[in-house]
């Protein structure tokens, strides 16, 4: 019986993106203890601020100063924070509406919980100020969190802004996603297969496709891939793309070329790197073998126990063994 393999995964992919004027004024003055709104055609003030008017969908451009108070519009209790949340003790998420604004801000509150019968317990209607950040890099995180107004301030003092510091204009926003994958029996198989070195796939009783990596049931007939083989190191490009921006955590130096892969014997194609000859050189057609990651004898499951696909010096494939396949 296989065992089925199970491991934590994380996603991510941090990106950094422009602010433009409007956004990039209201980061700036968040980093100088300075909370922004934008003012629309119809006399709201936005706060966050929008780059373009809700109503007429003109540009916006007249900001408005406003104070760091307001009252809470709707909260939503967090009893047990997560790794990398605002807060490590039990918190609310919070929609503020500042003072003088007409919009709500997301942020978090510092408050004892709903159910606790303190004068200043989590509740619609509290009155909340900002605390400041000790340190602040122009980001929504430059607010540490909302308080309730007659809270004391025991925080540290907010450091001051370097005078001449320049505005805001860039910002790098984290994607990251953390959780525990389980690939099920098929691929357990095959991920175990790959730790010794072997490419296992599955073939459907009925169309007689086979999959790699197999996925238990065949997407084709919906019958149970139940037959099991082994396919040989060899196969043929049969489209590829050149990657000229290098990847966080990836030590592959860039340009380089990323393929699928039809291995012989295979309906579906295998994504892998191409390495062995300039990427300038890689082709549709092209027929290549894997090239499997020295580890010093250390088993590696996942497709990392595969470095990359180089040439196997043969002629081309012809176009008519993998075309029904691309």
């Amino acid at each position: 019986m296989t065992e089925v393999l199970s491991a934590p995964l994380i996603v991510e992919f941090p990106f950094t993106r422009s602010t433009g004027p409007v956004i990039g004024a209201f980061l700036t003055g968040l980093r100088e203890r300075v909370v922004l709104g934008a003012r629309g055609s119809d006399g709201r003030v936005l706060c966050p601020p929008a780059e373009y008017d809700p109503v007429t969908a003109a540009e916006l451009h007249d900001l408005v100063r406003l104070p760091d108070t307001g009252v809470v519009t709707a909260w939503a209790w967090n009893p047990e924070p997560r790794p990398q949340q605002p807060l490590t003790t039990p918190f609310a998420w919070v929609l503020v509406r500042l003072d003088g604004a007409d919009t709500a801000l997301l942020h978090v509150l510092d408050a004892p919980p709903p159910d606790s019968g303190h004068p200043q317990a989590t509740r619609t209607g509290l009155r909340v100020r900002v605390r400041w950040a000790e340190r602040r890099d122009g980001a929504i995180t430059d607010i540490a969190c909302f308080v309730p107004e007659e809270t004391p301030d025991e925080a540290p003092a907010a450091e001051p802004v370097p005078v001449g510091a320049e505005p805001v204009t860039r910002v790098t926003l984290p994607a990251r996603l953390e959780y525990r994958y389980t690939p099920g029996a098929a691929q357990s198989r095959f991920l175990t297969g790959l730790a010794e070195q072997r490419l296992l796939a599955e073939r459907c009783p009925e169309c007689t496709r086979v999959y790699i990596p197999p996925r238990g049931v065949c997407p084709t007939c919906g019958r149970a891939t139940t037959d099991q083989l082994e396919l040989p190191h060899t196969g043929t490009v049969t489209t590829f793309c050149i990657v000229n921006i290098a990847a966080k955590g990836l030590d592959v130096e860039v340009p380089y070329c990323y393929a699928y892969v039809l291995l012989d014997g295979a309906h579906v194609g295998l994504h892998a790197r191409i390495g062995g000859l300039p990427h300038d050189r890689v082709h549709v057609g092209l027929r290549v073998r894997a090239v499997w990651r020295d580890t010093g004898g250390r088993p590696t499951a996942g497709l990392a126990a595969i470095s990359h696909f180089e040439p196997t010096g043969d002629p081309d494939a012809a176009p008519a063994s993998y075309r029904s396949w691309m």
